[in-house]
Parts: structure tokens; C-alpha cells; sequence
């Protein structure tokens, strides 16, 4: 497999406060690594780092072999396109003035894809379609759509510029065990028709396993086990993987139902 990702020694300080500490992981073309670990061990911290959302205070985040903190100008953007972010909070990251599909339109004016904005309405309504929404919804606005659905719509509007990794920060732990399930099965779904690598950031182990092909478990801002995600579930190495595990609620129902 083809290597996307690679992490070296990553660092994040906030002030004296390290978030991040050197943490190192790669990850694989059309691979889910999970991430998982306890609110505040500095997950979400890495996640944002790594898309250049953080400055980093010692290590290397490479994407395709490139050093994204050297990134500029027209790299740059072009990283932006290659890597996006699905965030905990569809609501908060989208602008209740503003409808779902101009949200979406937006971006693709942006970054110059579709010629006009019939053009950009025309690939939102195929994005929504791919979300499991009706483009007949495109004009309405965020706050009249359900927890699950709008987070359908972060995903609509994260895949609208054709991106090789997605970073799924929480993105189901808002939502109840049967929606959950629906999206989880929906991110991989895409994974298959798009070939999309993700980094799927958790604290539940049990969303997490049914996610993905590798499971790094972080504590107080290092990983502290990582492998296969059968491997890491069913004989974990590490204090703190085995204390995740105890806490682990069933969802294969949902999953199955989803």
C-alpha cells in the first residue's frame, strides 16, 4: 500500500501546556486509523496539527512525501483540497445564515471547481444524493435538519473538493447509537467508492473497532499501543487500552441494522 501520511515525533504546546507529545504514526492509502482515548489527551489536538490547523512545537507531519508545515501558495491550497476535516459539531462549523448548499457551493467557488455556480449546484446536489440526502434540501438551512443529518452534510461538503484523507474528529459521539451505526456504514461506503484514507478520532472503542483497519490508542498525549484492530481489542498490551475496553458498549446490533 501506498504510504499517504506520516507523523514523526509530533509535538503541541499550548503555552506549558503539551498537548501532543512526540507522537508518531503513518498512515496508508484507502487505511483507517482509529485514534482513540479519553476527552483531553490531546486527540483532537493532533488531528488539527496535522492539517496545518495548529503550529506544531517540534516533529514532521508529511502528506505524500511533502513537509505540510513548509507548504505555501498554490502547495498549500493544494493540501487543502487533498485533506479535510469532518468535525464533532456539523451545526457549529456550518453558518445558520447561510443554506446547506451555498455552505457547499462555497467551497467549490473557492478553490475554482464548476464553472459558475450552476455548475457548483448542480455537483452539491450529486454530493447530497452520495450523502444519502434529496438535493430538494439544498436550499434549506442548518437548523432545520436532524443531528445525523446535518452531519451528512459535513461530509457532503468535506468530499466536494475530491479529497485522499478525511480527519473525522468525534463525528458520530453527538448522535445515538442507531445514527452512529448509519454513518459509520455510510464513511464506509465512500471509503470504497472514493478510496479514501481516514484518520477517525474517538473515544469509544467500540465506534472506533467498527471503524477501522488499525487502532492507535493515545493517553496524556502519547500513544501508548498501537496495531491491528482485532489485534489491539481482543489481546491489548497496555493499562489503559484494557480500562477503554471494559467500558466498551455492544454496537454490532446497530451496525448490523444500520
Amino acid at each position: 500500500m501506498n504510504e499517504l501520511l506520516t507523523v514523526e515525533n509530533v509535538v503541541v504546546q499550548y503555552g506549558e501546556l503539551t498537548a501532543v507529545n512526540g507522537v508518531s504514526f503513518s498512515l496508508n492509502a484507502g487505511e483507517t486509523l482509529g485514534l482513540v482515548g479519553e476527552s483531553g489527551c490531546g486527540k483532537s489536538s493532533l488531528g488539527r496539527a496535522i492539517l496545518g490547523l495548529e503550529k506544531i512545537s517540534g516533529g514532521t507531519v508529511l502528506f505524500a512525501g511533502q513537509e505540510v508545515s513548509r507548504l505555501k501558495g498554490r502547495a498549500l491550497k493544494n493540501f487543502r483540497r487533498q485533506a479535510q476535516m469532518v468535525f464533532q459539531d456539523p451545526f457549529g462549523s456550518l453558518n445558520p445564515r447561510m443554506t446547506v448548499g451555498s455552505a457547499i457551493e462555497e467551497v467549490l467557488l473557492v478553490h475554482k471547481i464548476g464553472a459558475n455556480r450552476a455548475a457548483c449546484y448542480k455537483k452539491a446536489a450529486a454530493l447530497f444524493q452520495d450523502v444519502g440526502l434529496s438535493p430538494d434540501w439544498l436550499r434549506r438551512y442548518p437548523h432545520e435538519f436532524s443531528g445525523g443529518q446535518r452531519q451528512r452534510i459535513g461530509i457532503a461538503r468535506a468530499l466536494a473538493l475530491e479529497p485522499k484523507l478525511l480527519i473525522a474528529d468525534e463525528p458520530v459521539s453527538a448522535l445515538d447509537v442507531s445514527v452512529q451505526a448509519e454513518i459509520i456504514t455510510l464513511l464506509k461506503r465512500l471509503q470504497q467508492e472514493r478510496g479514501l484514507a481516514y484518520l477517525f478520532i474517538g473515544h469509544d472503542l467500540a465506534v472506533v473497532r467498527a471503524m477501522s483497519d488499525r487502532i492507535a490508542v493515545m493517553y496524556k498525549g502519547k500513544i501508548v499501543e498501537i496495531g491491528d484492530s482485532d489485534q489491539v481489542c481482543e489481546n491489548p498490551q497496555d493499562t489503559y487500552t484494557k480500562t477503554l475496553l471494559s467500558a466498551v458498549p455492544d454496537i454490532d446490533a446497530a451496525l448490523k441494522d444500520a
